[in-house]
């Protein structure tokens, strides 16, 4: 589930396809549909949300370049690095959350279909996602 915290690596956002079954899914978008890995601003899918049908290396940290929480309620226009709490993975493949930037240190993987809130290390210090 999880490996130790490493030095992160600082780049750009890497982009992985999503399966063909998934591609009804309309990414970034604010709503979390079928085929999409999603962020949720608090505890328990609270809040607004940031939904994503591909692997981002780095979330960026300042608007307008930043992935940013897309749907309606609290946290809403904020950057999603460092400031999610839970996710919901409506994708059909297993998603690791990463403490560090460039998909490395310290990750919890989320199974398909599986909600909840991200562990004590990674609440509010989410840096990348990863589909495998």
């Amino acid at each position: 589930m999880a490996v130790g915290i490493a030095a992160g690596l600082f780049g750009m956002a890497s982009v992985l396809p999503a399966d063909a079954a998934e591609s009804p899914a309309a990414a970034r978008d604010g709503v979390c549909d079928p085929g999409e890995f999603c962020y949720y601003w608090g505890l328990d899918q609270f809040g607004s949300v940031s939904d994503f049908t591909v692997s981002v290396s780095n979330y960026g940290t300042v608007e307008p370049s930043c992935y940013d929480f897309k749907g309606p309620g609290p946290g809403q226009g904020q950057c999603i690095k460092n400031n999610a709490e839970s996710v919901w993975n409506r994708s059909s493949r297993p998603v690791k959350v990463f403490y560090n930037s460039g998909f490395t240190g310290y990750y919890e993987t989320f199974q398909p279909g599986q909600a909840g809130n991200l562990d004590a290390t990674l609440i509010n210090n989410n840096a990348s996602h990863q589909f495998n």
